[in-house]
């Protein structure tokens, strides 16, 4: 009976999992047993801010441990959330995990760009554009990227002249040692009407272009609908920006005898970090797009030179679309590393989400509860990413097959 049983592929495959499932439990209870024995021998508990103790579910979450003041400052915060040293190390590792979403976000638009230039620029049929491409690609490449990173804060950006000294780029944007320094915009009173009616021209170009690309599809005639889509969110937000009196207002920066006054200063170690990131990836990202544009069948190629397709038409009409299947999936790889190499921003003193919570751990020393916030911050980011990635690719996936 026990062998006709077993001789069932599907009770087979189950009962396989369940003890690979066993297994993975026994070895994450004895690990935690390991762990909390060896804490308390030393006075300390394995999750402070958790205790086991009250009504059901018998779990009480506390913030205790995450509500004792930092007492450490960040010099450059992101999307305007304010810290000083006297916040909590909640706010501290918040403000360390917003730094390190934005550094990744703006890190992806470069690299993307970048690296479908160079991608691109490696199969040119120009001889000094295809070899420059080339040596970009294994020189940052094959570079470590620690190494990088110290070289762009130490030889680059650290040897920029004295705020004294700023370079001056029309009285609009000034470089020192302290940072870059830029205008900053801030809302006026009539800035959330103003935003209603960018949201309105959002959707009122969307309605534009599908209106116009499904006249194209039925008349074969072009219609250009990005660029009826985009005058339309122009005419609309312009007009209204107009209307309402100029909703935004700019505060220009000045140079003053030890820091910049007014404006926002993005810091070296952000500039640093932002180059290292976006360079060393682009550099994977241009191989991921010359090889996916290699995969396409040459006839593709040859059957838009037949219609009379340029060479940018080729590329924007036929190459690319084709290719991005094919780059996408080895793409997310790329953004999801670039994402957890801004770790590394401890190089260059830059307050990521690692470095602010290695300095917690050193001072509240409590580094199994930080380690697991830690990496349930980084997990979290990365599935986020690899959402958006999957979304995007059964989306591509949806429409190629509607064509």
């Amino acid at each position: 009976m026990l062998l006709t049983v077993l001789s069932n592929e599907r009770v087979r495959r189950y009962l396989f999992q369940a003890v690979f499932a066993l297994v993975i439990l026994v070895f994450g209870y004895v690990l935690i047993a390991n762990i909390q024995a060896e804490l308390e021998g030393i006075g300390l508990e394995i999750f402070p801010f958790v205790s086991t103790k009250g009504s059901f579910p018998f779990i009480d979450v506390s913030a205790d441990f995450l509500d004792q003041r930092a007492g450490f400052s960040i010099d450059q915060t992101s999307f305007g959330f304010d810290y000083s040293a006297s916040d909590s190390y909640s706010r501290a590792f918040i403000t360390g995990l917003l730094n390190t979403i934005q550094v990744s976000i703006i890190g992806i638009a470069i690299a993307t760009v970048l690296g479908v230039i160079v991608g691109v620029s490696r199969l040119s049929s120009n001889w000094l554009v295809s070899r420059v491409a080339t040596l970009y690609v294994e020189t940052f490449r094959n570079v470590p990227l620690v190494v990088q990173l110290i070289f762009w804060y130490v030889a680059v950006f650290l040897k920029a002249p004295r705020i004294g000294d700023s370079l001056d780029f029309f009285g609009i944007a000034f470089l020192s040692v302290r940072g870059l320094a830029l205008p900053e915009v801030h809302g006026t009173s009539g800035f959330g009407t103003w935003f209603i009616f960018v949201a309105i021209a959002i959707v009122v170009a969307g309605a534009v272009r599908y209106l116009l690309t499904r006249r194209q599809d039925e008349t074969g005639q072009p219609s250009y609908p990005w660029w009826g889509a985009s005058g339309a969110l122009l005419a609309i937000a312009g007009a209204s920006f107009l209307i309402l009196g100029a909703p935004l207002d700019v505060d220009s920066p000045e140079v003053g005898r030890f820091s910049y006054e007014g404006g926002m200063t993005i810091r070296p170690e952000f500039t640093a970090l932002l180059f290292g990131l976006s360079i060393y990836t682009a550099s994977f990202i241009a191989e991921i797009v010359r090889g996916s544009i290699l995969a396409i069948p040459k006839g593709q190629t040859e059957a838009a030179q037949a219609l009379g397709f340029n060479g940018s038409q080729r590329l924007r009409l036929v190459i690319l679309p084709q290719a991005m299947a094919i780059i996408i999936p080895p793409l997310t790889n790329q953004y999801l590393n670039l994402m957890k190499n801004s770790s590394l921003a401890v190089a260059v003193a830059y307050k990521d989400l690692f470095d602010v919570g290695a300095v917690t751990i050193n001072q509240a020393g409590q580094a199994v509860p930080l380690v697991a916030l830690l990496m349930a911050a980084y997990l979290s980011l990365s599935l986020t990413i690899s959402a958006v990635m999957n979304g995007i690719y059964s989306r591509l996936k949806w429409r190629s097959a509607r064509q």
